[in-house]
C-alpha cells in the first residue's frame, strides 16, 4: 500500500513513537508573531533555557501593529505596545531574526514566509497561529500550535504530535469565470461544514487545484483551520519548484540539485489510502459569499438566506436563527443587492499581489460607492511595493480605498482597529465570527474581486457583472 503525500513528510520527521502512539517529529522552522511570540520566549528565557536553533526561527511583526503610513510601536490595541518591544527584545536576545517595523521583507507571518522562501516543499513548520497552514500551499507540513508548544519547538526543535486521520478533497474539472480559489474553499466549507475537516489533515488535489497559482492555492490552505482540518496541503509541481527557486531563504544555487532531488517523492502514491475522499464538481461553484457568523455559512452571491424553520435540529435551528439576528437579516432574503457600509481587502487569505492585481482589475476607472468606507493592506512590504511599482495602489486610491502598510490589521478586533457596531463589512479575511472585526460587525467573507465589486455597487455584488475574470 502506497504512502500519501503526508505520510511521507511525516515519516522522514519521525524522530520516535511514544508509548501512547504519539510522535516525536523534528520540526524544521518556527515562526512567531509579537502577538503570542512574546509569550513563548519570555517565558523560555524565565525557565533557564535557550532556543536551540535560532536560525530556523523567525519573527515578523504583524498581528498588533497598526498599518497606519508613518507607523511606530505605538498601536492602537491597549498594552500591545509592550507586546512589540518585548517581543523584539527577547528574540535579540535569543539570536533570532526580527522581520521588524521597516523592514522591506517585514509581513503578515504567512505572507512574508513564502515570499522570502522560509516554507519549503517537505519541511515541517509551526507557528503560534491557527492559519499556519497557508504554507502547506507550498507541500510544507506545517499547522498552528499554542505558546507552551512554541516554547517546545524552541528549546528542543521538537514536537509531539499524534498523527491525524488523511482526507483528500479533489476539485475537478475547471471553474467558470469569476470563480476564485477563495470561492472553491468557502464551497466546501458550506457544502460540508465548519467541522467537516475534524480529525483530519487534508489534501487538495485535482486538475482545478493544479490550475492555480501558488499565491491562490495559498488562499485554499489556509482556511484548512476553518473546516476544522489539522492543517491543508497541496503537493508541490513544477509551479512550486518555480516559486521556491531564488528565494532568499531558498536552496543555493549549489544546493538546488539536491533539493530537487529529496522534492521528487513528495507526491501521494497512486495507491495510497485516504480515510475520507470528497469530490467536488469545480463547474459548479459560483463567487460565493458568507451570509451568516461562521464560514459554513456560505451561499453563491445570487443566493438567498435559509429559512430556520426548514431545519429540523433544535440546535442547528437555534444556531441559524441567532445568526440571521446577529448579521440582521430575514430568511429568505437575496444577498446580491444588500447595502454594506465597509469593504475591507487584506489577511493572510487574500493580499497579495494577485489579490490586489484582481481587485484593481474591477476597481480601475470606478469609484467606491458613497457612504461605503474602503480599505486595502497588502499582506506585505514586498506586495506594497510590488503593487506601487504596478500602479495598483493609484487604482484604489482613486476609487477611494485607503491604502495602508503592510499588517493583519482589521481582520481581526486584537489588532486595536475595527468598523463600527452594526455596520455591514464585505472582507476577504478569513472569519466571520460574532465581534470578529470589531463589537457588533457583520462580516460577509468574500474574494477580493467580490469586496471590489461590493464596494463599487455599495452593496453586495456579483464580480463577474464587472467583468471578473
Amino acid at each position: 500500500m502506497g504512502s500519501t503525500l503526508i505520510e511521507k513528510i511525516w515519516r522522514r520527521h519521525e524522530v520516535a513513537v511514544l508509548p501512547d502512539g504519539a510522535s516525536l517529529l523534528y520540526i524544521d522552522r518556527v515562526l512567531l508573531h509579537e502577538r503570542t511570540g512574546s509569550i513563548a520566549l519570555k517565558s523560555l528565557a524565565e525557565a533557564g533555557r535557550v532556543v536551540h536553533a535560532p536560525d530556523q526561527a523567525l519573527v515578523c511583526m504583524d498581528h498588533i501593529i497598526d498599518t497606519f503610513p508613518g507607523r511606530t510601536d505605538q498601536t492602537l490595541m491597549p498594552g500591545g505596545t509592550a507586546f512589540i518591544q518585548e517581543t523584539r527584545a527577547s528574540a535579540r536576545a535569543a539570536g533570532i531574526e526580527v522581520l521588524d517595523i521597516g523592514d522591506p521583507r517585514q509581513g503578515i507571518v504567512h505572507v512574508a514566509s513564502p515570499e522570502l522562501g522560509v516554507a519549503q516543499p517537505g519541511v515541517t513548520l509551526v507557528c503560534p497561529d491557527s492559519h499556519t497552514c497557508t504554507q502547506g500551499a507550498l507541500g510544507a507540513l506545517a499547522w498552528g500550535i499554542g505558546s507552551s508548544d512554541a516554547e517546545h519547538a524552541l528549546a528542543t526543535q521538537t514536537l509531539v504530535v499524534r498523527k491525524p486521520r488523511m482526507m483528500r478533497v479533489r476539485f475537478e474539472g475547471a471553474p467558470t469565470a469569476g470563480v476564485t480559489a477563495k470561492d472553491m474553499i468557502l464551497h466546501l466549507i458550506g457544502r460540508h461544514g465548519a467541522s467537516g475537516g475534524a480529525g483530519h489533515a487534508v489534501e487538495f488535489s485535482g486538475p482545478a487545484v493544479e490550475a492555480l497559482s501558488i499565491e491562490a492555492r495559498m488562499t485554499l490552505c489556509n482556511m484548512a483551520v476553518e473546516f476544522a482540518a489539522w492543517t491543508g496541503i497541496i503537493a508541490p509541481d513544477a509551479k512550486t519548484i518555480a516559486y521556491v527557486e531564488g528565494r532568499p531563504f531558498a536552496p543555493t544555487r549549489a544546493q538546488w540539485p539536491a533539493a530537487l532531488a529529496d522534492w521528487a517523492d513528495l507526491h501521494s502514491d497512486s495507491d495510497a489510502v485516504f480515510d475520507t475522499e470528497i469530490v467536488i464538481d469545480a463547474a459548479d461553484i459560483a463567487p460565493t459569499l458568507t451570509w451568516g457568523v461562521s464560514p459554513q455559512h456560505a451561499l453563491p452571491v445570487t443566493g438567498m438566506t435559509p429559512d430556520p424553520v426548514a431545519q429540523e435540529d433544535a440546535t442547528v435551528r437555534a444556531a441559524m436563527e441567532r445568526a440571521l439576528a446577529y448579521m440582521g437579516l430575514e430568511a429568505g432574503q437575496a444577498l446580491e443587492g444588500l447595502p454594506i457600509d465597509a469593504a475591507f481587502i487584506g489577511s493572510c487569505t487574500n493580499s497579495r499581489l494577485s489579490d490586489l492585481r484582481a481587485a484593481a482589475a474591477i476597481l480601475k476607472g470606478r469609484k467606491v460607492a458613497p457612504g461605503v468606507r474602503a480599505v486595502c493592506v497588502p499582506g506585505s512590504t514586498q506586495v506594497k511595493a510590488a503593487a506601487e511599482a504596478e500602479g495598483l495602489d493609484g487604482v484604489f486610491r482613486d476609487a477611494g480605498f485607503e491604502w495602508r502598510e503592510a499588517g493583519c490589521s482589521m481582520c481581526f478586533f486584537a489588532g486595536g482597529e475595527h468598523f463600527s457596531s452594526q455596520q455591514r463589512v464585505v472582507t476577504t479575511t478569513n472569519r466571520n465570527f460574532e465581534n470578529r472585526q470589531g463589537p457588533g460587525v457583520r462580516s460577509h467573507l468574500a474574494s477580493p474581486a467580490t469586496v471590489a465589486a461590493s464596494a463599487i455597487a455599495g452593496a453586495i455584488a456579483d464580480p463577474r457583472k464587472l467583468g471578473a475574470a
